[in-house]
């Protein structure tokens, strides 16, 4: 009985690999699954022996930008194997990194390359390369937000603090309940050149003040400048950042207190 399976199970994984071979594909990548095994030793020697190159253990987070890098669709079930989702390239093979005995899968001569890029990481232990990666990450972050919404606006404090004098003279205006919380909305802005003084070893009290006096006099490029410990104009610095980023945080912020309000009572569980 057990040569019996053992014979099926070769028949049957014979009978995909002949799929597959069927299909013209001799490149296949293969996700990895936490659930069960995606293949075996003897798929993998059939596969070899039809001149088909595996690549295994491909991240779920990966497939859709190896998809667009190569122009090849993701297939669930090798039924669903056809000619026009395959991808194409002049060659494909192992190459080991200069430097090093780490080995990648490479393409080259991609017939339909995606609008796609791969920015490739080498440190000297774990810890700097996830800096690395963090700081690159940071970097797209601010490209992308710039791509979406493209104005600059000075760094260093200062939109929240003019933002927080035009609020301030907007409630002057009101009466009751609105001016009240515009007011209160003005002065929360305001924790963010606060902390920023603070982190940078300066008296914030101060700062703060010499940065309100500073956008009175209309000096709307006023803001922190971190290495001197002074008030400065940020545009003559450079110092800029995507508007995407500050209106970002500020709505988001603005959520969260909504939420908060919205909560009638708490059940504590222990």
């Amino acid at each position: 009985a057990m040569d019996r399976i053992l014979r099926d199970e070769r028949k049957y994984l014979l009978g995909m690999c002949k799929k597959i071979k069927k299909s013209g594909a001799n490149v296949l990548l293969i996700q990895k699954s936490i659930l069960r095994d995606a293949y075996n030793e003897l798929s993998l020697h059939f596969l070899a022996k039809m001149g088909i190159l595996v690549v295994t253990d491909v991240e779920r987070t990966d497939v859709e930008f190896i998809c667009r890098t190569l122009g090849c669709t993701p297939v669930a079930h090798i039924d669903s194997l056809a000619k026009d989702k395959l991808g194409a390239a002049e060659h494909a093979g192992d190459v080991v990194m200069p430097g090093s005995g780490h080995k990648v899968v490479k393409f080259t001569g991609v017939k339909n390359p995606g609008k796609t890029m791969t920015v490739l990481l080498r440190g000297s232990n774990s810890l700097v390369l996830a800096e690395a990666n963090r700081s690159i990450h940071d970097a797209q972050c601010v490209v992308r937000s710039l791509v979406k919404k493209r104005y600059l606006i000075a760094g260093g404090g200062a939109p929240e603090v003019e933002a927080s004098l035009r609020l301030k003279e907007y409630a002057l205006g009101l009466t009751g309940m609105d001016s009240y919380c515009i007011k209160a909305f003005a002065e929360a802005l305001e924790a963010i050149p606060y902390t920023l003084a603070e982190n940078a070893g300066m008296k914030p009290i101060d700062v703060v003040t010499e940065l309100r006096k500073q956008h009175v006099e209309g000096n709307t490029g006023a803001g922190i400048n971190v290495k001197k410990n002074i008030v400065s104009n940020m545009y003559d610095l450079n110092v800029l950042q995507p508007l995407l980023v500050s209106t970002s945080a500020i709505n988001l912020a603005t959520e969260t207190v909504c939420m908060i309000l919205k909560v009638d009572d708490l059940v504590v569980v222990q």
